[in-house]
């Protein structure tokens, strides 16, 4: 009989314990926002931008050029993101809030690297960088040709002070 009477009792309590788990379970979440929980931030609404990198010439695309995004805090960059053009010069991203200023750079083999900043207004914007080729190079050091000019002796000769043939050189 002892044995039953325990058998009995042990089930009611794990009965119990299971209900007990199951409602707390429940009433959790609640009690959650009630008291010690975060409260949820949705993130700010973003904007997607289009950038169509060509040649300044005749307008075809410029492929695998990289496109660099700095959102920026007032003066501050905050990081740079930074995708590269596909087949037809295209990038897109949807990840700057809007309200936000965005620095874009783009930097390509054999052209200029392109920046400009940008206030990103609407929940799209479309941007076409017209890239251009170098130009020549200019040198302060140098004659104004982009060419520095020759400071430097060949090899084998010196220009430092020879003595005079009336100095006589020491025995």
């Amino acid at each position: 009989m002892g044995a039953l009477l325990c058998r009995k009792v042990s089930n009611v309590v794990l009965w119990l314990a299971i209900v007990t788990l199951v409602s707390a379970g429940f009433a959790s979440p609640a009690l959650a926002d009630q008291h010690n929980g975060r409260k949820y931030t949705p993130p700010p609404a973003t904007a997607t931008i289009k950038v169509t990198v060509v040649r300044s010439t005749n307008g075809k695309a410029i492929p695998n050029a990289a496109v660099v995004f700095h959102p920026m805090k007032g003066d501050r960059d905050e990081g740079a993101l930074e995708l590269k053009s596909d087949e037809d010069g295209k990038v897109t991203i949807d990840v700057i809030p809007i309200g936000d200023t965005v620095r874009l750079q783009v930097i390509a083999d054999g052209w200029q690297t392109y920046g400009e900043d940008y206030k990103v207004e609407t929940d799209s914007k479309e941007i076409l960088v017209k890239m251009k080729r170098p130009g020549a190079q200019y040198s302060f050091y140098g004659d104004g040709h982009g060419t520095a000019t020759n400071t430097t002796t060949p090899k084998g000769q010196s220009t430092s002070a020879k003595p005079s043939p009336q100095t006589p050189l020491p025995q």
